[in-house]
């Protein structure tokens, strides 16, 4: 009889992680592992407070789950059981792995999604004054920059950081603190400075405005993406989704949002809450079919798991059979 243990998790980081919305210095999270004899699946996911959820409430939702694992519960029948959150995310990944685990077929080939290879990310830099973030930047030998914007002197964090990395490419997330009376002058100054993604620059009730968005640079929508029914509404206000799986609900959503936006003609990224490496690596599968991926949340942590992802100047390997899938 399969059994199931889950375990509320704070891992402190190294620094304040700071967006428009405020600063963190824990990663909350919850681990789940999903027990069949010698075989054992694990999942990670990041509570969401956009969505009421919290450890609490997460766990919750799993320990109801506990009958159902006893008697077998499927990945393609827990679709149906839990509503697209955090909790959903973490069992559908333990279940993608023990079911790796236990046929010793990787999930990548389960997923029909190409062998995994090693992959750029961005790497993000907090919120910060302008010299504060350019410093950081010049710390970072990635090629691809995430800035989190959203306050007054945006554009001067940007010059900044441009005059300390010509090299990088840059990727700007408001995290819904832009002004739309503002946006069209800073998105044409962005294009200049060489920015190439503007990710969710107002609110999610707000972002009707984009309909009429500047076309200097491409709007990845990242608030507003929440499950695959968003795709095609999301389509007419941006050109990019940004899919994270604890919103989604784990790696079996996250491929129908993939297939989904691709239909519609929508550039995809990966993305990730703040967490460690086992909540990353299902994401990275994913993000081997997409046109970019924003998987840097492990670096964050004073320490991760056992077995976790190498880094290397910005680069991400594939995870290893030990830590998942």
């Amino acid at each position: 009889m399969r059994k199931m243990t889950i375990t509320p998790v704070s891992s402190p980081l190294k620094a304040a992680f700071a967006i428009s919305r405020g600063s963190k210095s824990t990663a909350e999270t919850v681990v789940v592992e999903v027990i069949d004899g010698d075989h054992v699946g694990r999942g990670e996911c990041v509570p969401y407070a956009r969505y009421k959820e919290s450890r609490v409430s997460v766990v919750a939702q799993l320990s109801g789950m506990e009958k159902a694992i006893q008697e077998g519960l499927t990945r393609q029948e827990l679709q149906k059981r839990l509503p697209a959150g955090a909790a959903k995310c973490a069992l559908d990944c333990a279940l993608w792995d023990l079911e790796a685990k236990m046929t010793g077929i990787p999930v990548w080939q389960l997923a029909e999604l190409p062998e995994p290879k090693p992959l750029p990310t961005t790497m993000t830099i907090s919120l910060d004054e302008a010299e504060a973030m350019a410093r950081a930047a010049k710390a970072t030998h990635a090629k691809i920059l995430k800035l989190k914007l959203g306050s007054a002197d945006d554009i001067a964090r940007v010059e900044a950081v441009r005059r300390a990395r010509p090299d990088a490419k840059l990727v700007l997330d408001g995290n819904e603190g832009l002004d739309p009376a503002e946006f069209p002058a800073l998105a044409a100054q962005a294009a200049a400075l060489g920015v190439v993604l503007i990710e969710q620059p107002f609110p999610v009730d707000q972002d009707a405005a984009l309909t009429r968005r500047p076309g200097h640079v491409a709007i990845c929508a990242d608030e507003s993406m929440h499950t695959r029914g968003d795709v095609q509404g999301l389509a007419k206000k941006y050109d990019v989704v940004n899919i994270k799986l604890d919103k989604a609900g784990g790696l079996t959503e996250g491929l129908r949002i993939m297939k989904e936006a691709k239909r519609c003609g929508m550039g995809t990224m990966v993305g990730c809450m703040v967490a460690g490496s086992l909540s990353m690596a299902p994401a990275l599968l994913l993000g081997q079919v997409a046109d970019l991926i924003d998987l840097d949340g492990p670096l964050w942590l004073e320490k991760d798991v056992p077995h976790k992802l190498r880094y290397s100047d910005g680069v991400v390997s594939p995870p290893s059979r030990e830590l998942w899938g």
